[in-house]
């Protein structure tokens, strides 16, 4: 057995507090500040602040002045108009054009063909061979962005045909946009080269 005296380290300031503690009157004790925490990280909850209601002549100065919308009875009367006035027009190319038959009427399909010939045109494509695309790449983005939205605002609401052409118009476009975009980073980050030296006379 070991002849070393063992020691046992007690921390007396706990007994000290509770001393003076008890010690102290009690009106003394209350009258006394609360002791600050410890310093380090604590837990600070915040009752979430109300966003002030604006005004009801802020709301109305922020909204844009739009038009009166149609009743439905002008609209009504107004598409049957304009359906009289696509036929007598399909009657008139077709008195030109005996051969040709009736135009099919125009459906989510046509719409987004008409996107897609759209950004393929703004991308370079469809330009006379021989010379250069002329390429409109902002408003490409534009133009692809538009069937991002109408993708969102019909999810749901769409056939499957229909689901599955404009997933495949937008994948091509993006695809093709993100390889044009390449394109032009790589020539921004090619050096310019220096303008020949003029000639001697």
């Amino acid at each position: 057995m070991s002849d070393t005296p063992k020691f046992e380290v007690i921390d007396r300031r706990k007994y000290r507090a509770t001393e003076e503690q008890e010690s102290k009157p009690a009106t003394e004790a209350a009258a006394e500040p609360a002791a600050e925490p410890a310093a380090g990280p604590r837990l600070v909850v915040s009752e979430p602040k109300a966003a002030p209601e604006p005004e009801p002549e802020a709301v109305e100065e922020q909204l844009p002045e739009l038009p009166p919308s149609p009743s439905a009875e002008e609209t009504r009367e107004q598409k049957l108009a304009y359906e009289a006035s696509t036929q007598r027009l399909e009657e008139i190319i077709r008195a030109q054009n005996p051969a040709m038959g009736p135009q099919p009427p125009v459906g989510f399909e046509h719409l987004v063909q008409q996107f897609y010939v759209s950004a393929m045109i703004q991308m370079g494509a469809g330009g006379q061979e021989g010379q250069r695309p002329r390429v409109d790449i902002l408003g490409a983005r534009t133009t692809i962005d538009l069937l991002g939205v109408l993708e969102d605002k019909t999810r749901g609401s769409l056939t499957e045909v229909e689901s599955r052409t404009l997933q495949g118009v937008l994948f091509e476009l993006r695809m093709m946009f993100m390889e044009l975009t390449s394109m032009i980073s790589l020539q921004a980050m090619q050096p310019q080269a220096p303008p020949p030296p003029a000639g001697r006379r």
